[in-house]
């Protein structure tokens, strides 16, 4: 072994992020199996050095000093020291001797070439798994490399992340070469690396969509309070500004819907309404309702339930194709929502009632 090795252990570090003292350290263990395989198996107090910056190797074999050898693997003559030696050990020392024999050939190499394969593999897994156990919970983008069993591989780089059936948003595409943000729910580590388990569908994607498309909300002058979302339809996010200067609705959408338009883009085109977050629970389950204009709230506490009342042409709107809009304003606003239009609830009501709109 010489410094070009060294070199090579070099690049490696610069190219996949593995520490040089971790090959290194793999390379020692290397060699030291293959030698006891080979040649030492006996043997256990051999040691592997290898300098760091020439690349030279030693294999070091723990010594008894004796006066007549009778195991050779094991002892010592101290006739065979060096003069220096002798004036420093006596009879039943043990010292450190290099023993590295000449026919520590093809065999020894080729298994210590396994090992050092093996831990260079381990290492380089775990740093992939270093660096994407702190992006759990976070959004990356990836290629869409292949669809298996109707699991979709995305392709990070240096690994690949798995997008399952439930977790991608129901009638988009996936095809090869496509770029899409996903978003990590887990990262679990294995022997053969990390499996990393993606999601489309997460109402995290949408907060992290968010998050960098708009300046505001990712230096906190906007905040998300809650978010409702079903996947590939439609979504509401609840926004509050912490400076009454900044219109929180306004600044999601942006110039135009310009802002919005590219969150909804890179998710299928899904609906998005953007809300006004209020600490008053009537304004938020009426705001929760939106694009519906809603004239009355009425809470029931004890079941946490809202009575809304909505103009009698806008009833349908309020309650959404199949109850969309209504299952996620119960879903933003935490309220189970039973919307009536004005003219039910006015047939409801007794004539002194009548009048409760109007005061509204």
């Amino acid at each position: 072994m010489n410094i070009d090795l060294t070199k090579i252990l070099d690049e490696i570090e610069k190219e996949k992020g593995i520490s040089k003292d971790i090959l290194i350290e793999a390379i020692e263990s290397a060699i030291l199996s293959a030698y006891k395989k080979n040649y030492a198996s006996n043997v256990e107090n051999i040691k592997i050095d290898i300098s760091k910056d020439s690349g030279a190797i030693k294999v070091l074999t723990d010594k008894t000093i004796v006066n007549k050898v009778s195991d050779p693997l094991k002892e010592i003559s101290i006739d065979d020291l060096s003069i220096k030696d002798k004036e420093k050990y006596n009879i039943g020392d043990t010292t450190l001797i290099e023993t590295m024999p000449k026919e520590f050939g093809r065999i020894a190499a080729q298994t210590a070439k396994q090992v050092i394969v093996q831990k260079i593999r381990e290492a380089e897994r775990n740093v992939i798994y270093k660096k994407y156990i702190d992006k759990e919970r976070d959004i990356v983008t990836g290629v869409v490399l292949r669809i298996e069993h109707g699991n979709v591989i995305i392709d990070l780089g240096r690994t690949e992340a798995i997008l399952l059936p439930n977790e991608q948003i129901r009638n988009e595409e996936y095809f090869k070469g496509k770029r899409i943000k996903i978003y990590i729910l887990e990262v679990i580590k294995t022997s053969k690396g990390p499996k990393i388990l993606a999601s489309r569908t997460h109402p995290e994607l949408l907060k992290r969509l968010f998050e960098l498309e708009i300046p505001e909300i990712h230096e906190g002058l906007v905040e998300i309070k809650n978010i409702a979302r079903e996947a590939g339809k439609r979504s509401k996010v609840a926004v509050y500004s912490k400076d009454e200067r900044v219109d929180p609705i306004g600044a999601c959408i942006g110039d135009r819907g310009a802002r919005i338009k590219l969150i909804m883009q890179e998710l299928k085109d899904e609906k998005i309404d953007v809300i006004k977050w209020s600490a008053d629970e009537k304004t938020l389950v009426a705001n929760s309702l939106s694009p519906a204009k809603v004239l009355l709230v009425n809470l029931f506490e004890n079941e946490k339930t809202a009575t809304v009342i909505v103009p009698d042409q806008q009833l349908s709107l309020a309650i959404g194709k199949a109850g969309q809009n209504a299952r996620l304003a119960a879903k933003l606003s935490g309220w189970k929502v039973d919307i009536k239009s004005e003219l039910e609830y006015k047939e409801e009501k007794s004539p002194d009632l009548k009048n409760d709109l109007e005061k509204e």
